[in-house]
């Protein structure tokens, strides 16, 4: 009577699926719609982003307005290619070097680059 209680392995396999290969792309598709959401809502938009300011800053010129991460508004008085820094005047007669990375935004621009 005892053997009516419990159901054989050969039965119980049938309910589960049977095939492993189907069951584990089955397993794998969440992920994977997961991952695709993620790319596009978030990862690409991150990427586009990064590109523009590596942009804005690549043409970072004389007389522009910026501003920095820190919130220090001035106009860039100095710009030497390949250089990791500008001057930026941030009052009458006070410069200060800025790191090119450090800045958030180009309010204005300014003349362009005599040659």
């Amino acid at each position: 009577m005892e053997s009516h209680l419990f159901i054989s392995p050969a039965y119980a396999q049938g309910f589960l699926g049977g095939d492993g290969a189907t069951s584990l792309i089955t397993n794998l598709v969440p992920f994977i719609l997961i991952f695709v959401i993620m790319w596009f809502l978030i990862i690409r938009p991150q990427q586009k982003r990064v590109r523009e300011h590596q942009e804005m800053i690549k043409n970072v010129r004389r007389g522009d307005t910026i501003v920095t991460t820190g919130g220090i508004i001035g106009k860039v008085t100095k710009v030497i290619d390949g250089t990791p820094d500008i001057d930026v005047e941030i009052a009458n007669g006070v410069n200060v070097k800025v790191a090119r990375a450090m800045i958030s935004e180009v309010r204005t621009k300014g003349e362009p680059v005599k040659a």
